[in-house]
């Protein structure tokens, strides 16, 4: 089963402020998809992370797509196809840009 790993050469930041102010959002129910809580630096590209995505980018240490899943499902009030179907089309779009690899 492939592994998922982060790119050592990307630098990233997760932003303290911002996702405090998602935390208290996410408390209150209010949505959150816009607001940006990390930044990734590659080769001249940078790339603002929302919550999930900033959440994803940080379970691409070994684990499997099922073990990312599996680890958000508790986290987000989603259907667990839904959540497998936004975890996808998200690490294509990271793969995409080099910022994940893949290993088997």
């Amino acid at each position: 089963m492939q592994t998922i790993h982060r790119n050592p050469n990307v630098m990233w930041r997760e932003e303290a402020d911002a996702l405090a102010r998602v935390q208290e959002a996410l408390d209150r129910g209010d949505e959150v998809e816009e607001t940006g809580t990390s930044v990734l630096f590659s080769g001249g590209v940078m790339l603002s992370l929302n919550f999930l995505g900033t959440e994803i980018w940080k379970l691409c240490d070994g684990r499997t797509m099922d073990g990312i899943v599996a680890e958000l499902l508790p986290q987000f009030d989603v259907e667990e196809a839904v959540l497998r179907e936004d975890v996808q089309a998200f690490l294509d779009e990271l793969a995409a840009k080099g910022f994940i690899t893949y290993a088997e």
